[in-house]
C-alpha cells in the first residue's frame, strides 16, 4: 500500500483497527514527512500538535498519528525532551511557544511524585508531593494560557498499585487515595479556569482494566505510562484534534430492528419487539437511553429503517416501554430503500453534510453498504449482543465537543421546525413567494461576552457557509472582542415558526477607509433565505462605516489571548444594532 497516495482512505481500513495495527500504522506513517501530505492531499486539514511531559512518549506520538490518520487529519507533531515539561511550558521563548501548535499534550505521570521520595515515606509525604505537582502544573497552564495559542491538554494522574502497596496498612493507602485524589481534584478544575485548558480524565480508562503501567517499560525505557494507556489517551486526543479541525459528527442516525429495539417490528408486532422487562430488552433500553441522552447535548436523532412508516411512528409513539420517542427523533424514515439512498436524501433534507453522519446497524450488510456508497459516513457496526452497543457507539467519542451550548440542546427542535417550513414550501409555486410568506427576521448585533461560546463553536462546525474555515478558540473570539481594531457581529434569526437562535457571525477589521471582513459564517440550517445579503447590505449601509468593505482570506494565526485569564473585557464592538426583515433571496 502507498500511505502517501492512498492516505484517505485510511479512516474506512483503520475504522476497526485494534492497537497494534494502530501502532504499526502510526510508525510507518511517522515515516512520511507531513508536508508531503499536505502537498499531496491539500484538502485533508492539518493539526499541529506538541507532545511534552515527564517521562519517554514516543509511544504517544506513534499512536496519535495513527488516530490522526483515522478520522482524515494530517498531524504534524513534535516531542519535547524526556522530562522537559516544566521549560517546555514554562519559557515563553521555548518550542512550544515559538511554534505555537494548535494542541499541546502535557503527559503527567506518577512516577515523578514517587521518584524523589526517600524510604521510610508515609502517606503525607506522597500526598505533599501529589500537591505540589498539581500546583506546579497550574502555574504552567496559568502561563501558558497567558503567553500561548493553543489548547493544553492535561490528565489526571492514575495511581499505580506498585506504588500504593509500598504502604503496608489499610489506613495509610487510604489516607494517601484521599490526599491523591485531591491533587487530581485541583487537576480537573484546571479545566473551568480558561475554555483553552483540557483535561482529561484518565481513572475511568483504568477502570476497564487497562494498564497503567508497565514496569519494565518504565524502569528501563522511562516510559512511565504503559502503551495501553498512551494509546487511549491518543483515542481522546484524536477526538479532541478531529474538534478542532470542524469534523465534530452533528447527527446519528439508527437502525431500529435490533438495533434500538429487540426483534423485528415487521415479523414481530409491536407487542414482540423488545425494550424492556427481558434481560434482552434491558439492554435495548439501555441503549436507548444512551441515545436520548446525547439527543439532549445537540446531537441529531435520525431513524433510517427498512419498515413500513405507520408502524414505526405507532411503535415510537405508544409501546409503554419505549424510551426513545417520535419527538427525539428530527427525522424518521422507515421504507424498503437502499439505507444508503435514505441517508444521502436525509442529509439533503437536514441541509448537511454526509461527514456530519454517523450510522449504526446491527446488520454487517448494511453496515457494508453504507461503507462503500458513503464513505464519508462514520458506520457503528453493531452485532447480536446488544450489551455491547452502547459501548460500540461511545468507543469513537464521534461527537465530543468542547463546549455545549444553549443552541445545541435545543438542536432538535429547531430541527423538526425545518420540518414545518419544508411543509409550508409545499404551498408556494416559487421560492421567493415561500420565502415572502415564512416572515424571516434577522437581528444583526455587536457580539457580547456571552456569545463567546457559541460564536466560536459556530467557527469550529461550520463547513458549509464558512469563507475561510478559520478555527477560532473562545480565547481568540475574546481578543478579537477586546481588539478596537476588530469587530465582531452575531447574526439571530426568527420566522413565522419561531427563533432559529445566533447562526452566524461576521468578523471584520476597521482601517481608516475601509472594513476587511475577515470571515462570515452562516448555520447551514438557514440557508437561502435572504439572510446573508440581509446582513451584508447593513453592514454596508450603517452610518459611520467605511464606505467599501472588501472580503478578504486571512490566513494569519488567531491573536494572542490577553495576559491575564481574569483580565477586563468589553462586551462588545461599538455597532448600531439592526433588525431587519430579510429580502426574499433564492441564492446565497
Amino acid at each position: 500500500m502507498d500511505l502517501l497516495a492512498e492516505y484517505p482512505d485510511l479512516p474506512a481500513r483503520l475504522a476497526e483497527a485494534g492497537p497494534d495495527e494502530l501502532l504499526r500504522t502510526g510508525r510507518l506513517l511517522q515515516r512520511i514527512d507531513p508536508a508531503d501530505l499536505r502537498a499531496k492531499h491539500p484538502s485533508l486539514p492539518a493539526v499541529s500538535a506538541a507532545i511534552v511531559g515527564h517521562g519517554t512518549l514516543a509511544t504517544l506520538r506513534t499512536a496519535l498519528t495513527a488516530e490522526a490518520a483515522r478520522h482524515g487529519l494530517v498531524l504534524e507533531a513534535t516531542v519535547g525532551d524526556f522530562d522537559g515539561y516544566v521549560f517546555d511550558l514554562g519559557d515563553p521563548g521555548s518550542t512550544v511557544y515559538q511554534r505555537q501548535p494548535q494542541i499541546v499534550l502535557c503527559a503527567l505521570d506518577a512516577e515523578e511524585v514517587f521518584a524523589n521520595l526517600e524510604p521510610g515515606w508515609t502517606a503525607e509525604d506522597a500526598g505533599a508531593a501529589a500537591e505540589a505537582l498539581a500546583g506546579r502544573v497550574a502555574g504552567l497552564a496559568e502561563h501558558y494560557v497567558a503567553h500561548g495559542t493553543g489548547v493544553l491538554v492535561l490528565n489526571t494522574v492514575p495511581l499505580p498499585a506498585i506504588h500504593a502497596h509500598q504502604l503496608v496498612d489499610y489506613r495509610s493507602r487510604a489516607r494517601l487515595g484521599i490526599a491523591w485524589r485531591a491533587a487530581n481534584t485541583r487537576l480537573l478544575e484546571l479545566a473551568a479556569t480558561d475554555p483553552r485548558i483540557v483535561v482529561l480524565d484518565l481513572d475511568p480508562i483504568a477502570a476497564e482494566g487497562i494498564a497503567v503501567h508497565d514496569p519494565r517499560m518504565s524502569t528501563y525505557a522511562k516510559a512511565h505510562l504503559s502503551d495501553a494507556l498512551l494509546l487511549r489517551y491518543a483515542r481522546q486526543a484524536g477526538h479532541l484534534c478531529r474538534a478542532l479541525a470542524g469534523r465534530t459528527r452533528k447527527v446519528l442516525a439508527l437502525d431500529l430492528d435490533n438495533t434500538v429495539w429487540g426483534g423485528v417490528l415487521g415479523d414481530d408486532g409491536i407487542d414482540g419487539i423488545e425494550v424492556h422487562e427481558t434481560y434482552r430488552g434491558e439492554a435495548f433500553r439501555a441503549f436507548q437511553r444512551v441515545a436520548r441522552q446525547l439527543g439532549t447535548q445537540g446531537v441529531l436523532l435520525a431513524a433510517v429503517s427498512k419498515n413500513d412508516l405507520e408502524p414505526v411512528q405507532q411503535a415510537l409513539r405508544e409501546h409503554p416501554g419505549m424510551t426513545l420517542r417520535e419527538d427525539d427523533f428530527a427525522h424518521v424514515t422507515a421504507n424498503w430503500q437502499p439505507k444508503s439512498d435514505n441517508l444521502a436524501r436525509l442529509a439533503e433534507t437536514l441541509n448537511l453534510g454526509l461527514d456530519a453522519f454517523v450510522f449504526a446497524d446491527d446488520s454487517p450488510y448494511e453496515c457494508g453498504l453504507v461503507r462503500a456508497e458513503l464513505p464519508q459516513v462514520a458506520v457503528v457496526q453493531l452485532d447480536d449482543e446488544p450489551a455491547r452497543h452502547v459501548t460500540k457507539l461511545l468507543r469513537d467519542g464521534w461527537f465530543d465537543a468542547l463546549d455545549v451550548t444553549a443552541e445545541d440542546r435545543a438542536r432538535t427542535a429547531l430541527y423538526r421546525q425545518e420540518a414545518q417550513r419544508s411543509s409550508f414550501l409545499q404551498r408556494f409555486d416559487s421560492i421567493e413567494e415561500y420565502l415572502a410568506g415564512l416572515e424571516v427576521t434577522v437581528a444583526f448585533d455587536a457580539a457580547r461576552a456571552e456569545h463567546v461560546p457559541r460564536l466560536s463553536q459556530i467557527t469550529l462546525r461550520t463547513n458549509q457557509f464558512n469563507l475561510t474555515t478559520q478555527r477560532l478558540q473562545q480565547s481568540d473570539v475574546r481578543a478579537r472582542l477586546d481588539d478596537p481594531a476588530h469587530l465582531v457581529l452575531t447574526i439571530h434569526a426568527g420566522d413565522r415558526f419561531g427563533d432559529n437562535g445566533l447562526v452566524g457571525a461576521v468578523f471584520a477589521r476597521r482601517s481608516a477607509d475601509r472594513l476587511d471582513i475577515d470571515n462570515m459564517l452562516l448555520s447551514c440550517r438557514v440557508f437561502a433565505r435572504g439572510i446573508e445579503q440581509t446582513c451584508l447590505a447593513a453592514l454596508l449601509r450603517t452610518p459611520g462605516r467605511p464606505a467599501s468593505a472588501r472580503c478578504t482570506r486571512d490566513t494569519s494565526p488567531p491573536p494572542r489571548t490577553a495576559t491575564s485569564a481574569t483580565s477586563s473585557r468589553r462586551t462588545g464592538s461599538p455597532w448600531p444594532p439592526t433588525t431587519a426583515r430579510a429580502a426574499p433571496s433564492a441564492t446565497t
